[in-house]
C-alpha cells in the first residue's frame, strides 16, 4: 500500500480525536468529568480486535478512526482539566504536572514492551496491542471509578496572601 492510503486513517483518527475533545468536554459538564472519559474507555475496549485483527483494510480503517474518538480524544482530551480540579491551588501546577508526566514516562516503556511480548509469544504485534489497550483502558476505568466527580468544583485560592 501507499503512504497515503496507510496515512489516510491516522489522518481522519487524528481530526476525530479533535473533535471528540470538543465533544467530551462538553458532555463532562452535562454528565460529568469522570463519566465523559469513562464512556469513551468502555468505546475503546471492543473497538480495539477491529482494527487489530481483521484482514479488511476498510474494517481496520474505520475502527482505527473510530478509536481516534474513543481512545484518544475521548478518554485523554480530559485529563488535564480533571487533573486541575483534583488539587488545591498552592500545588496544583505542580502536582498536575507531575501526575501528567508519571502517565508520559511509564507510557514510554509501552513500545519495548509490546516488542517484547510479541517476540516472546511468537505472535506478533496485534495480541500484546490488544492485551494492552484492554489493561490500560481498564485501569483507567477504575482509576476514574476510585477517584472523586470534579465537575463544578469550584477553582479559588485556598490559601489568602496578605
Amino acid at each position: 500500500m501507499s503512504p497515503a492510503v496507510i496515512a489516510t486513517p491516522i489522518a481522519f483518527a487524528n481530526l476525530l480525536a479533535f473533535m471528540s475533545s470538543t465533544f467530551w468536554g462538553w458532555m463532562s459538564e452535562r454528565i460529568g468529568r469522570r463519566w465523559a472519559m469513562i464512556a469513551p474507555a468502555l468505546l475503546a475496549i471492543p473497538l480495539a480486535p477491529f482494527y487489530l485483527f481483521f484482514d479488511s483494510f476498510a474494517v481496520m480503517a474505520i475502527a482505527f478512526t473510530l478509536q481516534g474518538f474513543a481512545g484518544s480524544g475521548g478518554m485523554f482530551g480530559q485529563v488535564p482539566s480533571y487533573l486541575n480540579e483534583r488539587f488545591p491551588t498552592e500545588v496544583r501546577a505542580t502536582a498536575t504536572a507531575f501526575c501528567y508526566h508519571q502517565g508520559a514516562i511509564f507510557g514510554g516503556f509501552c513500545a519495548p514492551v509490546l516488542a517484547f511480548l510479541a517476540t516472546q509469544w511468537g505472535t506478533g504485534l496485534a495480541l500484546p496491542m490488544l492485551l494492552g489497550t484492554c489493561l490500560g483502558a481498564s485501569s483507567f476505568i477504575v482509576a476514574l471509578l476510585l477517584g472523586p466527580e470534579t465537575k463544578g468544583k469550584e477553582m479559588a485560592a485556598d490559601l489568602v496572601l496578605a
